[in-house]
């Protein structure tokens, strides 16, 4: 695995101290999302479709720390939007390393060569670069071209300044096996530190809703991909094997919301990453207000498809805690990419999808004209 040798003790001391004290639900990674806007517009993306009153708002470097505090999660994930637009971005990676935090930006590297001088290598701070395959690859998803030349040139970049360097790879319907096995040994190549890879979430606001990969698809391609890349051990995966071997069909996991949460200009999201349901004011309120039985596979219809690391990663993390037999044998063997696959988690009782994007963002923008009145008002004289 890609995984720093201090960060998995780390994070495996954590999961146990929280599995010792008996916790069901605790956070993993902090997902922080200090704004939506973002240089480019790819056409999977759910997540910039905003007026511009809510583009142009920012979570400040006092409420990111606090945010970090409130959720008490080892890992924080600075994302986005494009984080490296926020003009405070090094002032909240400072901060979180001065945490002990082990922090990750993903970023399309589009203003790295620009930006990098304002950040320091760290041992527990890494780049992740939004790289969907090759050049073909990468630049149809992208909808733009050349963008994957760019993002490799940052890299060398990033690399020769001493910072360490991951990936993150999103894949759909249109990927193809070798292609991409071909893409991760060039990655390799360039000496990154490690990969994160998924199936694409059907956000149900990406402008391409043709190219999303269902459960059977996704765990076909990556049993091919795997097979490949001898079990994906060929691969520095910057993710639990058991994880990678959920993709391949090998193990039947419910997603883990809470593994993940997720802090955004809106406030901290209701249920996940990926949806976008309610917001509360507080992480404790996230934790005590979502019915987390409502969502997940078979729970809800938004959620059928899904095999996303934001909402699994976390489901296998813990289940190597409870049974590190299972994370034992894929090390040793590989993800298995044949054979009959694991049950999978039955349909026929999800509730029906509700739609709700317009009602928070209507409530958003009325949150802001209020705030913007306040601050015109002129105050009274004593």
């Amino acid at each position: 695995m890609g995984i720093p040798l201090n960060q998995a003790l780390s994070v495996g001391a954590y999961v146990i101290g929280q599995h010792l004290r008996g916790r069901k639900r605790y956070p993993l990674v902090l997902m922080l999302e200090p704004l939506f806007r973002c240089n480019l517009a790819c056409a999977g993306c759910g997540k910039i479709d905003y007026p511009d009153k809510i583009l142009n708002q920012r979570i400040s470097v006092a409420d990111a720390l606090h945010s970090m505090d409130e959720c008490g999660a080892p890992v924080v994930v600075l994302a986005g939007g494009e984080p490296l637009l926020h003009k405070e971005l090094p002032e909240i990676v400072e901060g979180a390393l001065k945490k002990g935090k082990f922090v990750t930006v993903c970023t399309n590297a589009l203003l790295l060569e620009k930006k990098i001088h304002l950040y320091k290598p760290h041992k527990n701070f890494n780049w992740s670069i939004h790289l969907d395959g090759d050049k073909e690859m990468h630049d149809r998803s992208v909808c733009q071209k050349g963008v994957y030349d760019r993002a490799v040139e940052a890299i060398k970049v990033a690399k020769a300044k001493g910072f360490r360097v991951n990936i993150n790879t999103t894949l759909f319907s249109d990927a193809k096996a070798e292609q991409v096995a071909k893409f991760l040994d060039e990655m390799k190549k360039l000496d990154i530190g490690g990969v994160t890879i998924s199936p694409g979430y059907a956000y149900e606001r990406a402008p391409d809703q043709q190219h999303f990969l269902n459960r059977t698809k996704t765990k076909q391609l990556f049993r091919d991909i795997f097979k490949l890349g001898k079990g994906g051990r060929a691969w520095p995966f910057f993710q639990s094997a058991l994880f990678l071997d959920f993709l391949a069909g090998n193990q039947t996991y419910q997603c883990t919301p809470w593994g993940n949460p997720t802090r955004t200009v809106f406030g901290w999201q209701k249920p996940c990453y990926l949806l976008g349901e309610g917001y509360t004011k507080t992480f404790k309120e996230l934790m005590e207000s979502t019915d987390w039985d409502k969502y997940g596979t078979g729970n809800y219809e938004k959620c059928a498809d899904c095999m996303v690391h934001s909402g699994f990663e976390a489901s296998a993390v813990m289940d190597a805690v409870k049974k590190p037999w299972k994370i034992a044998a894929v090390a040793l063997r590989g993800v298995k990419t044949d054979g009959p696959m694991a049950p999978e988690i039955p349909l026929d009782k999800q509730r029906p999808a509700e739609f709700v994007f317009s009602r928070h963002v209507e409530n958003k923008l009325a949150e802001i004209s209020e705030a913007e009145a306040r601050a015109k008002k002129p105050v009274a004289a004593e």
